[in-house]
């Protein structure tokens, strides 16, 4: 599959989104006020975005809590459900540009749209393409037990289990190995 530098960038984006949100009751919402959103905003390198407010930290969360619901969805027509009405909401007009130095893509959202529409467009295409493609299997959720981030599994066969090998795969492979050791010692 075939992923341009403009979906790639929306598929890190509203996998970031979705990580904001906390995975319990005892977790804390790291999208919790304004400047956290503009360094949401910041970090994922999000074009065309004005003054931020209260309004578009409400509305944000909104599609975030859309966005995780797609991550959680393993019925396809359930999943493209979802993204078509994040789409539609957000009044997709698309139009190509080059910007801030990248070669021409795809913008999803109508000039002047919200930084929420602007995410629910562009990174609702980005996810629509991989429902298109037969790949909605890749958009997951961390096996590690005490972790359930989302991620996008990019791996040539699709066997990604963990948000990140360095911290939940290494982890889970280190108690792994520590309980076989335990077991054969007696």
């Amino acid at each position: 599959m075939l992923i341009t530098h403009d979906t790639r960038c929306a598929l890190d984006a509203v996998v970031d989104l979705v990580n904001t949100a906390p995975e319990d009751d005892t977790a804390q919402d790291t999208l919790a006020d304004v400047a956290a959103l503009a360094d949401f905003v910041r970090r994922n390198d999000i074009s065309d975005v004005g003054v931020l407010s209260e309004l578009d930290l409400s509305a944000v969360r909104k599609v975030r809590g859309k966005f995780a619901r797609v991550f959680a969805e393993s019925d396809a027509r359930v999943a493209s459900g979802l993204i078509n009405e994040l789409v539609a909401a957000a009044g997709t007009t698309p139009r190509l540009t080059d910007h801030d130095g990248y070669d021409w893509h795809v913008h999803y959202f109508a000039p002047g749209a919200s930084v929420a529409d602007h995410l629910a467009a562009d990174c609702g295409m980005a996810l629509a393409f991989f429902v298109v493609a037969g790949e909605q299997e890749r958009l997951r959720r961390c096996e590690a037990p005490d972790c359930r981030r989302a991620f996008v599994d990019l791996s040539r066969n699709r066997s990604r289990r963990y948000c990140d090998s360095r911290t939940c795969g290494n982890r889970l492979h280190v108690a792994a190995y520590r309980a076989r050791r335990k077991e054969a010692a007696g």
